[in-house]
């Protein structure tokens, strides 16, 4: 934690100007909250695809008036390389959040998710070099790993994608690699292992599974669980995201730029165990849920069975050291998910 203590410290003592792409989404507010907060200049470009106005309305109130003013929004899409040249000028970071997620959403409509996740990638990318920024961090994602079967995933070893999604996830990774290899350009991976968190959607077909649950049990509707309910996942909250980027980029060793890491807590939660957690946090509160069940349905395609990831890389050559294991983030978030999800609001339980 001291490397990232003393990194937060310098940013304290000095304003940079960075571009976060996707601010409107879970991921990408959350890094505006934080750098605000910490007296940054912060540029954001989203198109609303999947991000929405109401997280940008909760950051202005969570940090107020007078950081917000340090705060510039682009209504653009990254798949447009004006907008990405627009949103880059004179920015010293780039935070790149901006992608179709879900798996299944690509099986669904692979066209898209490349255009988004690849051609929007690789404007960003070339933006981000022809200004000169220092340093280019992007979402990278555990999907990478794919059908390789060994545990905890180590970064050097990958196996063949399992879904379209994970395709572009890869090929990002690849396209940084030339551009530092052909141009120069600094930049960092970053595989997230399923983020969770405050405004994290909870609602439509392709929702991440905690908000959606917490949304079916606080609803008293039925919740999915896809499989025997043993797949397990690496479950990560947001302020270790926050901590991996800010430390990616403004590491000052050389060794550290132009790397893969991964960004998780090197833990399995099975969907059986995450069902009793989230449960257990909201019984208090509804006690409803005394006679609930989950209900189990087919494995769904293109999920890989076990996600683990060996987090020694970004501990090493970072300085990454999590702060939250899935049952502080989801005490921490909860408040929140019970805030904003009202029984009313409808929504339907599906499994990640």
């Amino acid at each position: 934690m001291m490397r990232y203590e003393s990194t937060l410290q310098h940013l304290r003592d000095n304003q940079y100007r960075w571009l976060v792409t996707g601010v409107a989404g879970f991921i990408g507010s959350g890094l505006l909250e934080a750098l605000l907060k910490l007296n940054q200049t912060v540029i954001g470009l989203d198109n609303f695809a999947t991000g929405h106005r109401h997280n940008l309305e909760q950051i202005k109130e969570l940090v107020g008036e007078k950081p917000w003013l340090n705060f510039r929004f682009i209504e653009g899409d990254i798949c447009h390389l004006n907008a990405c040249r627009k949103a880059c000028e004179g920015v010293d970071y780039v935070l790149h959040q901006a992608a179709l997620g879900s798996v299944p959403r690509s099986i669904q409509d692979p066209v898209r998710t490349n255009e988004s996740n690849i051609s929007g990638f690789l404007n960003v990318l070339v933006a981000a070099r022809d200004a000169r920024v220092r340093r280019f961090i992007y979402a990278a994602s555990s999907s990478t790993y794919g059908d390789h079967p060994d545990l905890p995933k180590v970064e050097s070893v990958i196996g063949r994608p399992l879904s379209p999604y994970a395709v572009t996830k890869y090929v990002n990774e690849l396209y940084a690699d030339v551009f530092a290899r052909s141009y120069g350009t600094e930049s960092v991976g970053l595989r997230y292992f399923n983020v969770f968190g405050p405004r994290q959607d909870p609602n439509g077909a392709y929702a991440a599974v905690i908000p959606q649950w917490i949304a079916a049990l606080i609803r008293n509707q039925t919740l999915y669980i896809n499989g025997d309910g043993e797949t397990s996942r690496d479950f990560c909250f947001i302020e270790n995201v926050v901590q991996a980027n800010l430390l990616a980029a403004m590491t000052d060793n050389p060794d550290a730029v132009n790397q893969i890491y991964n960004v998780a807590i090197n833990e399995r939660t099975s969907l059986n165990e995450l069902y009793k957690m989230i449960r257990g946090l909201l019984l208090k509160k509804f006690p409803h849920l005394q006679n609930h069940n989950p209900e189990y349905v087919d494995f769904r395609t293109g999920d890989v069975r076990h996600s683990q990831a060996d987090i020694s890389k970004a501990g090493k050559m970072l300085g990454y050291a999590p702060t939250h294991r899935i049952q502080e983030g989801l005490r921490q978030a909860m408040d929140w998910y019970i805030a904003d999800l009202a029984p009313e609001k409808k929504t339907t339980g599906e499994s990640i």
